[in-house]
């Protein structure tokens, strides 16, 4: 949800970090929840819906604050962990609208305003994710698992063997990368066909995934829940009838790939 930039000046006193947006919630659940700052998180009522917020220093997420932080990567790892570490427990009981990190806002009235000025798009959304989940389909390339390319028998002596050898292995890399390329826009399109709806992102980086191989796949796709057991067992399938790929099934994670993206900025932009 787009946010109103907090002040610079004074860092002093609280904003209102947004969390995610519910349809309802049980005080109960908010009672075991731990917001941004460390501190319970709370409900704010507005246009029949429910803002679930953390009080933010702004000495720490302040406009000039937040701009500084925003830098220091752990910084921002400890703060993404901390706000998904809400969206996936309020996921747990029900719908939930996840808003963009570092979304703050002055006070609860204006948490109010933008609910009311948002509500036909929140409500929607809410309604559309009501008994789904977010599954995420991983694919990493198997390397030797199509055949290799034959290395023909010539003259030429050591070096020109060397040459070709070398040229059967980038032809074999080559090849083997095709159809693993191949294999997981099939295997995407055999889940999307089982979900309600399906995104496929960019491939993480392996400083990332953390995976030895190379990953081909980054399907996300929103499954209901009474369909859960067909879709995970059709991602088994499609692992035994792709074998130049390494499929991993994870969730249920908070619908973040199927959350429509406003014009969203951070309360320091």
């Amino acid at each position: 949800m787009a946010a109103e930039p907090v002040p610079a000046a004074p860092d002093t006193g609280s904003g209102v970090w947004l969390h995610a947006v519910v349809a309802d919630v049980a005080p109960a659940v908010l009672a075991g929840i731990t917001g941004i700052a460390g501190t319970p998180v709370r409900a704010v009522t507005g246009a029949g819906l429910v803002a679930v917020v953390g009080d933010a220093p702004l000495a720490e997420y302040g406009e000039e604050a937040l701009r500084r932080n925003l830098e220091d990567l752990g910084w921002l790892e400890r703060a993404a962990r901390a706000h998904h570490a809400v969206v996936d427990a309020l996921a747990r009981t029900g719908a939930v609208v996840p808003a963009r990190l570092a979304t703050v806002y002055r006070d609860d009235d204006r948490v109010v305003r933008a609910l009311a000025e948002r509500y036909d798009e929140m409500a929607g959304t809410l309604a559309r994710l009501a008994g789904r989940e977010e599954w995420g389909v991983k694919g990493y390339l198997v390397p030797g698992a199509v055949p290799r390319t034959e290395e023909h028998a010539g003259g030429g002596g050591a070096g020109a063997a060397y040459l070709r050898r070398r040229r059967a292995q980038l032809a074999a890399r080559e090849e083997g990368q095709r159809i693993a390329a191949d294999g997981a826009a099939a295997v995407h399109a055999a889940l999307a066909g089982h979900a309600v709806a399906a995104r496929r992102h960019a491939p993480q980086d392996r400083r990332l995934s953390g995976a030895p191989t190379a990953m081909v796949l980054n399907g996300a796709y929103l499954v209901d829940r009474a369909g859960l057991d067909a879709f995970s067992a059709l991602a088994r399938e499609l692992a035994d009838r792709h074998p130049e790929l390494r499929l991993e099934l994870t969730g249920p994670w908070p619908a973040y790939s199927f959350v429509a993206e406003p014009a969203a900025e951070s309360a320091w932009a």
